[in-house]
């Protein structure tokens, strides 16, 4: 019952981990499918009570769950990538012109279901995991002569341990696997535990032999699955995608997918990078993002020998930070494996440079190798920890620019709270520059303004906002601060020779960008302030994204 246990919990968030990658909302497909499955566990064990035969059932039931937990995620991918080639698969059956797309409502409505088979088929599990105790009991029931009151607090704490097991287990080690190779692994354990089920009450058990053929099947299946499976999902994948997915493999913190296309405006391939389903940048417009990143912070402080950023994995602001004439430039982010990806030689996973050579060449040249730079010095780590630690230690930096993903995730929260810049305040220079990457202020003002009042809250004297225009994005925003003296846009002004070259940029073009719409910040005093807890950013930035949502559906 605690192997069991164990297995069904790492099915559940195996199955809420793909759910996350396939919606894109990753926290509310996490909640939805542990909801989902507790509640389909529940009939599963009134269900338990029609078969009259415990031991056959029992083992069908292991052989079952060892079959939907190892092959339910294929077989969702499998359905999804069918509903997206569906109309291109019509378009060349009927010889229809290219000019007449198929992407209709019914299209749309068997994308839209077949993205949420996740939910279906962790019904479905659920149901047949919560059939393990009841039949375990009267199973116990029947060989030792136990009644239930004497087997429930044997079964229950064997199934809570057990849970608590496979919680670490997913935790240390299943969350670092490709996620067919965490779900063939785990079927393996039902598998396992059928056999020796069967080899010890086979004389109980009907259609014996059938079951151990099944269970020598399925053991072939997991062989199959555990050396070809993760390249099939590859491959699958590449139809969430418009380009041709080059990259996919998951961290331990994200699901990384770096896409290709070719363009007749450009001479290399274009390369976009998705951190769990969500584009973080495209090689065809990033510089305009990282210029209007990177540029007005270092502009407007006063020195630049001291620099630090937070987020930017990629490493394309370090890139553009680097072309000043700083002394260091401090990188931190907490993922290990998308450093390497870009060219960290130093990082604690080697075996992605190795294996993936063509993949890092390219990333490297994007970034202009930045992270092997000499006075590039990344830390990888915990920024909400990691600037504790700098403050312990007296640290202060003339720039801050704080580069991560949007706040779509409860996780990134706290990076983007009152408590976290009032720390990175008491880091920057008096003379200094902090900007903060802001989300959309068209598709998610109220975040955006949210974002602006939480660094004004945290005793920054000037806040202000910019925002520009990003092909690949949208509109897009950004909030720079500055501790004392004059506002950044001020310092700007009068600057009277751009110290960098820049193709894109200047002064005229940089002072426009401060510019907003008539009436933009008229409900600025009804938008609260994102306190260390409250999830206030997170909600706005969902909220605004789902009814983004629903008004391109309708």
């Amino acid at each position: 019952m605690a192997i069991l246990a164990g297995c069904g919990l790492i099915y559940e968030y195996l199955l809420s981990h793909y759910a996350g990658r396939v919606l894109g909302a990753v926290e509310s497909a996490i909640y939805a499918m542990i909801g989902t499955m507790i509640v389909a566990m529940g009939i599963g064990a009134f269900l338990a009570r029609w078969f009259k035969d415990p031991f056959t059932a029992f083992a069908w039931l292991e052989s079952l769950i060892a079959f939907l937990g190892m092959s339910s995620i294929l077989i969702i991918a499998n359905i999804i990538a069918l509903t997206y080639t569906l109309p291109h698969t019509l378009s060349n059956l009927y010889n229809l012109p290219t000019s007449i797309p198929l992407d209709g409502y019914v299209f749309e409505q068997l994308q839209d279901a077949a993205r949420f088979l996740p939910y279906v088929f962790g019904f479905v599990l659920g149901i047949l995991i919560g059939m393990e105790i009841p039949l375990i009991a009267r199973i116990r029931q029947h060989v030792y002569g136990r009644f239930l009151e004497n087997n429930a607090g044997t079964i229950y704490g064997a199934d809570y341990i057990g849970a608590g097991i496979g919680a670490a287990i997913w935790v240390s080690i299943m969350l670092s696997l490709p996620i067919m190779q965490a779900a063939a692994w785990t079927a393996l354990f039902n598998i396992v535990a059928g056999l020796v089920f069967l080899a010890r009450y086979h004389q109980h058990v009907k259609f014996a032999k059938s079951l151990l053929v099944t269970h020598i099947v399925l053991f072939g299946l997991f062989v199959l699955f555990l050396f070809f499976a993760t390249s099939w999902m590859k491959d699958l994948s590449n139809v969430l995608y418009k380009d041709k997915v080059i990259y996919s493999e998951s961290t331990k913190y994200q699901h990384i997918v770096l896409t290709e296309r070719l363009s007749r405006t450009q001479t290399a391939p274009i390369n976009d990078l998705f951190l769990n389903g969500r584009l973080q940048f495209s090689s065809a417009d990033e510089h305009i993002y990282h210029t209007m990143l990177v540029y007005p912070a270092m502009l407007a402080a006063n020195r630049h020998e001291q620099v630090l950023i937070i987020g930017g994995g990629d490493g394309l602001a370090l890139r553009d930070v680097l072309k000043w004439p700083v002394q260091q430039a401090t990188l931190v982010d907490l993922d290990g494996q998308l450093l390497s990806l870009f060219g960290l030689k130093n990082a604690s996973h080697p075996l992605i440079q190795e294996h993936h050579k063509y993949i890092s060449s390219k990333l490297t040249t994007l970034n202009g190798d930045a992270f092997n730079d000499p006075r590039a010095n990344i830390i990888i780590a915990d920024a909400f920890l990691e600037v504790e630690k700098m403050l312990d230690q007296g640290r202060l930096f003339d720039s801050i620019i704080i580069d991560l993903p949007d706040p779509n995730h409860p996780d990134l929260n706290k990076l983007y709270s009152d408590y976290f810049y009032n720390h990175i305040r008491q880091l920057l220079a008096p003379d200094g520059a902090l900007v903060v990457q802001s989300t959309s202020p068209y598709h998610a003002k109220n975040a955006f303004i949210s974002i602006a009042k939480t660094v004004k809250q945290a005793g920054f004297k000037h806040v202000e906002q910019y925002q520009q225009n990003i092909p690949s994005f949208g509109q897009w925003g950004w909030t720079i601060a500055t501790r004392a003296g004059q506002p950044a846009s001020k310092r700007i002004e009068q600057v009277s020779e751009m110290p960098i070259n820049n193709n894109w940029l200047n002064q005229t073009y940089l002072k426009a960008a401060f510019a907003f719409p008539n009436n933009f910040f008229d409900n600025n005093s009804v938008i609260e302030v994102n306190r260390l807890g409250s999830g206030v950013l997170y909600d706005y930035y969902r909220q605004a994204w789902q009814a983004e949502s629903e008004l391109y559906k309708n």
